[in-house]
């Protein structure tokens, strides 16, 4: 994420040094507080949202609605169960099997009254 060297590491510390002199840890102490209650909270407001939406998504994660996360999942994971056995749905007959059986001349295609 963050690309910062070795020597880009040490004009940073030589940079806070003379911007904050003595005071630096109590800056550093006041800086942790503030990420602390910052991620407190980001947990309860996630709380929040995951009860006001009810027990159906209680396993809802907010990191789903990342749009990278978004098409990893819903496209490249197949946790389907109805893609799991091939690309048709488990209950639906297979029609490649099925015999076709040609019709002889003159023979009549077979009809299915309640078909129409």
């Amino acid at each position: 994420m963050f690309d910062v060297g070795l020597g880009e590491m040490a004009v940073l510390v030589v940079l806070a040094l003379v911007i904050f002199g003595d005071k630096l840890p109590q800056a550093a102490g006041q800086l942790g507080r503030t990420l602390r209650q910052l991620r407190t909270m980001a947990n309860s407001a996630k709380s929040d949202l995951q009860a006001g939406l009810g027990p159906e998504f209680k396993d809802f994660d907010l990191t789903d609605l990342n749009p990278k996360t978004f098409v990893r999942k819903h496209l490249f994971e197949d946790d389907d169960p109805y893609t799991a056995n091939g690309d048709h749905f488990p209950d639906e007959p297979s029609y490649a099997t099925a015999p076709a059986g040609a019709l002889e001349s003159g023979e009549r295609p077979p009809f299915d009254s309640e078909a129409t």
